[in-house]
């Protein structure tokens, strides 16, 4: 049986990052859906008011979070890690023939 050596500072740090980088995208989808209900004239003055008061203090809590526990650059990674995946998700659903040397056909 062979022995996984694990950092127990990169563990905790990457379990952080993740679950930061979690809470920006739900705030970065709420913020999405917040301009769109916005644009769509679905929110009174007062409600859109109150809402941006809410996402900035969102913002300067994820903020404050990453600075005091130095997670910065973990967070980061885990939003490119995710942003690759997405991208190469979002390709192949849009070119699923890429890497083959001609589309199939009919394509």
């Amino acid at each position: 049986m062979s022995v996984i050596a694990l950092d127990e500072k990169d563990l905790k740090a990457g379990v952080l990052g993740l679950l930061v980088a979690l809470a920006e995208i739900i705030k970065d989808t709420l913020r999405l859906e917040a301009v769109r209900r916005m644009e769509a004239g679905n929110l009174t003055e007062e409600e859109v008011n109150r809402l941006g008061e809410a996402l900035l203090a969102l913002d300067a809590a994820i903020e404050k979070v990453k600075e005091d526990l130095s997670i910065g650059d973990a967070v980061q990674s885990v939003r490119d890690g995710l942003d690759r995946a997405v991208n190469e998700v979002f390709a192949t659903m849009v070119t699923p023939w890429e890497g083959m040397k001609a589309p199939p056909a009919g394509s």
